[in-house]
């Protein structure tokens, strides 16, 4: 993936890339559906400032099967790829560097993803995470960790790609806010690869 001429949506201490039409306007519809019927969703408690609360949205963890994931206080074990998960990989990750993905599935505007990094010590030192964005477009936060007042934004639209990689997950945290513009499901597919 040729990262060179794209600009970097971060003004320091990071690489963030972001392709507004990397899957067509047809791949994408094809693959939501496929998302919503064959990956089995669950809503889960987790973990925040020692109260346990459901996640505003729903979740599942595929990918290399001997890889479980564990944050906030819950540990997701790994289900196969499936097919529509197969396509996305292989036209996004061509070098197979990627062992597992992280499935979102916002219902609507009401669902939403707090400020975090995706810097836990099993992704390695300066991870790469490939976030893909289908169905309703969404806003995407960055702020810096230390300049909290410090912030941008990118629209993540239908069949977009968003690339991570760098120093960003030191420096920079990141969310989904609700919002009441959309009422539509969104799916976020975020590729990463496990050590150890």
């Amino acid at each position: 993936m040729n990262t060179n001429q794209i600009p970097n949506l971060l003004p320091f201490q990071g690489e963030v890339s972001f392709y507004e039409s990397f899957f067509s306007v047809e791949e994408s519809d094809v693959l939501l559906q496929q998302l919503y019927e064959e990956i089995p969703w669950k809503q889960e408690p987790i973990r925040i400032f020692g109260k346990e609360v459901m996640q505003p949205r729903l979740t599942a963890w595929a990918g290399d099967l001997d890889k479980a994931y564990a944050y906030s206080g819950i540990t997701m074990q790994p289900i196969d790829w499936t097919p529509a998960l197969r396509i996305i990989k292989d036209r996004i990750d061509p070098d197979d560097r990627f062992t597992n993905v992280l499935l979102n599935l916002y219902r609507d505007g009401q669902d939403a993803m707090g400020w975090h990094r995706d810097n836990e010590k099993i992704l390695g030192t300066n991870p790469v995470v490939a976030s893909v964005s289908l169905g309703a477009s969404r806003i995407f936060q960055f702020r810096h960790y230390t300049d909290k007042k410090l912030v941008r934004s990118v629209e993540l639209t239908h069949g977009s790609l968003l690339l991570m990689q760098g120093e960003t997950q030191h420096y920079w945290e990141h969310r989904i806010p609700r919002t009441t513009q959309s009422t539509e499901p969104r799916i976020n597919l975020t590729f990463r690869t496990l050590y150890g």
